[in-house]
């Protein structure tokens, strides 16, 4: 069970997402940061920006505050950092629609493609390595280019604050390799 201050700034925040009431804009900076991947299939390498959202959330003491947000079909949590705000972000739609829930998100919080952040597998990279990419092309990831899509923007992941770059580092345990030669992408990750 949740301390009590948790769980009452838990059920506020379940209770103002459903009646649409967003808290006043804190001083500081605000960032979107969505964990892309399929609801459905924990643990496999296409849902790796889900499970790097719940360590974060996790590390940033905020694992027991997410919030189920019907009008952007996600699961939703707000954390400090510094004198910034993340809301991080899990859809609760297929990866290749994932982009409709973080488009809803940044609407709903006022933020602009600039201010979102996507967590994401990606084939190029050797497991256990990790890239910050500005801007660009979706390079064939279908939970980006349903991002970029619905966001009408390819300019996505802006400079990310040194701190939560280390959170995030810090808690990414796997990362998706290309399968084997021979075998096809679309039999090596789920849609």
């Amino acid at each position: 069970m949740p301390p009590p201050g948790r769980l009452r700034a838990t059920l506020w925040l379940s209770r103002a997402m459903s009646l649409g009431v967003l808290e006043p804009r804190p001083p500081g900076k605000r960032w979107l940061v969505a964990g892309l991947g399929n609801p459905g299939l924990p643990g496999t390498r296409h849902s790796v920006g889900l499970a790097v959202l719940g360590q974060l959330a996790q590390r940033l003491g905020v694992a027991d505050g997410w919030a189920r947000d019907r009008r952007c079909a996600a699961d939703l949590a707000l954390a400090a950092l510094g004198d910034a705000q993340l809301v991080l972000l899990r859809p609760r739609r297929l990866m290749n629609a994932n982009g409709r829930s973080v488009a809803r998100a940044a609407e709903l919080f006022g933020l602009t493609a600039e201010e979102v952040y996507l967590v994401h597998d990606e084939l190029d990279k050797p497991l256990g390595k990790l890239a910050l990419k500005l801007g660009g092309s979706s390079r064939g990831h279908n939970g980006v280019r349903s991002c970029i899509t619905c966001l009408n923007s390819n300019e996505l992941l802006p400079p990310l604050l040194q701190r939560a770059t280390d959170l995030l580092l810090d808690h990414i345990r796997e990362r998706s390799q290309r399968p084997p030669s021979g075998l096809a992408i679309s039999g090596h990750v789920p849609a």
